[in-house]
């Protein structure tokens, strides 16, 4: 089969389109052909080298969602997931493949009206989003600032702050255009990368939903109201800096919390709840996916490409 691995680590460049034999799926797994394939910020991470400590290696194959059909089970299956359409969640490999493997505790039947593309833009951001909110604790009528809202995480959360009740959701983002279309999903105000600008923008934000992190996050924890949360559910800009925790300490008066946010902590069930319900209401029309572009995979280089230089609003989808 087809697949796309990471040959070297760093840029773009070291992604190499290879073939692979068709996995086997193992018992309690599917095998899934693939129709749609997510690419994420955790790939790019990944790719990028940052991650290296955990034991990623050459030749690792990223993706860690797809949307397709079940082709094979592997033992103990259900007999009834055979030929479903269904989105897949395939850890933090896998994904970038005309044939993926996955947990049958991880894979979700897609409702009619649902597209692959769509399902794969939604199914692990929309989590990360809702449970990054209900962490931060976000009340009806206080301020949410979502840092990094252009990527597919950012877009959900913007949304469910915005029908949540939020008094102002707050964006950062690196031009007008993009301002545009966030307010037009739910943003109040839009703040340019380094949180500047809104004149009429709260001074302070209760709650701070960080997908970026990096050396500009201490700034951002700045922002934080008394009994502020600022919950980080990504590094896609890199790792803060060492020491950003003495910002903590240096207004310790005003009761601020700092936690990240893995949706791997969060029991399966919950999951499988939460992006059920996602899926049904994206089918529904209630909730918006915005798919940037549409790539064959063998050109996942330039999907890569694209989100480092900052020009991908939503999500970028390979296909077989």
């Amino acid at each position: 089969m087809k697949a796309v691995v990471i040959s070297r680590f760093g840029d773009p460049d070291g992604l190499e389109v290879v073939d692979l034999p068709v996995p086997v799926p193992a018992p309690g797994q599917v095998r899934i052909t693939t129709a749609a394939i997510g690419v994420g910020g955790v790939d790019a991470v990944i790719r990028r080298g940052t991650l290296a400590a955990y034991g990623f290696q050459p030749g690792h194959l990223p993706g860690s969602e797809v949307a397709g059909r079940v082709t094979s089970l592997g033992e103990g299956v259900d007999a009834s997931w055979m030929g479903r359409r269904v989105w897949a969640f395939t850890g933090l490999s896998g994904g970038y493949a005309e044939q993926a493997v996955a947990s049958v505790e991880d894979v979700l039947p897609l409702p009619d009206g649902l597209s692959g593309a769509d399902a794969v833009t939604l199914g692990g951001s929309g989590a990360v989003a809702h449970f990054a909110l209900d962490r931060a604790r976000l009340a009806p009528g206080e301020t949410v600032l979502v840092r990094g809202a252009a990527g597919s995480i950012g877009i959900t959360a913007v949304q469910l702050a915005a029908t949540g009740g939020a008094g102002a959701v707050a964006v950062t983002t690196s031009s007008a255009e993009r301002g545009a279309r966030l307010r037009d999903l739910g943003a109040t105000h839009v703040l340019d990368r380094a949180g500047d600008g809104g004149r009429d923008a709260p001074s302070g934000f209760d709650v701070v939903i960080d997908v970026v992190g990096g050396t500009h996050l201490p700034l951002f924890l700045d922002r934080l109201n008394s009994n502020g949360r600022y919950v980080a559910v990504g590094v896609v800009g890199g790792q803060p800096p060492a020491d950003f925790g003495m910002r903590l300490m240096d207004a310790f008066r005003r009761s601020l919390s700092f936690s990240t946010f893995s949706s791997d902590t969060v029991p399966a069930s919950a999951r499988r709840a939460v992006r059920s319900s996602q899926f049904a209401a994206a089918a529904r029309g209630d909730l918006r996916t915005v798919v940037h572009d549409v790539l064959p995979l063998d050109q996942a280089e330039r999907a890569h490409r694209d989100m480092d230089a900052g020009t991908v609003f939503g999500r970028v989808v390979l296909t077989p």
